[in-house]
């Protein structure tokens, strides 16, 4: 458990893909799959309330679009470049292995000398793990403003899966069901802004954080090792998807009970909750287990899916951009990331 009194969580921002890509549209191109196995149309929509998904276009590199949010964010920060004492780079998806993608976007925001950086990979919480890393080293007077960012690029990941299970004649109605969760990750950016807060500033401030893990599920969901999210990699992704939903909802009330004793919040208490986007039955086990308001929350996955570390910071950055999310609110963010591992965040807005 982790209590902050100089931390203030500035900013989120996000950026989106122009290109769309509707529930329809992808049962449509399994064709083959479905008729083979006389599965029923309009089953990915249904079981996940997700309509739509976004994709970057061909070439398009994860830095890309970490790249916009971030050049978002510094823009409405009124910051210099030179002022930024450390940025992390959090997406499960990466330009390369070696060197960090974050040098990427050192050089291309023009960032000082002096400004550290590295990735941090820790699946849809990457970028959690990346604020409360920020927040950590202003705690400790390392820093006086940070950035997180992440860019994810789904688009190789369903292209691949999408011919995998029309290729492959020996799939049956069970195999198909580990590459279920694959059909619903969409690409998004995202960018988040952490300085230290001002004397008597009562607005957004990072208030506690805690964490909670059972990795004993950590094969649960994994993606295999044929490199990274860009064109040239093929990857595949095997889940299960009911028992990592029952599994991840657990280690969640493990750590709802540890924040609500740092931060002295109740369910009661959230004006508006954002959560790592899965799905409408994930959202429901969640709100039920944890005891949450569903009336709070702002969800984003009917629209975008789930975008990994992108997901729940750019909710974020969608509620506030809407007006859902406004000065004085109590903004809970609560994420749940495939090892498993959930951290939530408490914000005072």
């Amino acid at each position: 458990m982790m209590r902050y009194s100089k931390v203030s969580l500035a900013d989120f921002t996000c950026a989106l893909p122009d290109n769309i890509v509707s529930s329809d549209e992808i049962e449509l191109r399994l064709k083959p799959l479905y008729e083979r196995l006389r599965l029923p149309e309009g089953r990915l929509e249904l079981m996940t309330g997700i309509r739509e998904r976004r994709f970057w276009g061909a070439g398009y590199k994860p830095s890309d679009g970490a790249l916009l949010a971030g050049r978002k964010l510094l823009a409405r920060s009124g910051l210099e470049p030179e002022q930024i004492g450390a940025m992390v780079y959090c997406a499960v998806s990466r330009d390369f292995v070696e060197p960090a993608t974050s040098t990427v976007l050192h050089r291309e925001l023009g960032l000082s000398s002096h400004c550290l950086n590295f990735d941090i990979s820790n699946a849809c919480l990457g970028m959690v793990s990346g604020i409360l890393t920020l927040a950590n080293m202003i705690e400790l007077g390392q820093i006086e403003a940070g950035i997180a960012l992440c860019g994810e690029n789904a688009g190789p990941l369903l292209e691949n899966t999408i011919a995998s299970l029309n290729a492959d004649l020996s799939l049956t109605r069970s195999d198909v069901k580990t590459h279920f969760a694959s059909l619903t990750i969409g690409s998004a950016a995202a960018a988040a802004l952490v300085r230290r807060a001002q004397p008597g500033q009562q607005s957004r401030l990072l208030l506690a954080a805690a964490s909670y893990s059972d990795c004993s599920n950590n094969h649960l969901c994994q993606g295999d090792a044929r490199g990274g999210m860009t064109d040239a990699s093929q990857p595949l992704m095997q889940t299960d998807s009911q028992e990592l939903l029952q599994q991840g909802v657990k280690v969640a009330a493990g750590m709802w009970q540890k924040l609500k004793k740092c931060s002295a919040w109740q369910a009661e208490d959230a004006d508006l909750i954002c959560t790592h986007q899965v799905g409408k039955f994930h959202r429901a086990l969640l709100y039920e287990t944890l005891g949450l308001p569903l009336e709070k929350d702002y969800s984003s996955f009917p629209i975008l899916g789930n975008c990994g570390s992108a997901s729940l910071p750019a909710t974020c950055a969608l509620a506030l951009e809407q007006g859902c999310l406004k000065q004085g609110d109590k903004l809970l963010m609560l994420g749940i990331g495939s090892g498993i591992n959930a951290t939530g965040l408490a914000v005072q807005w």
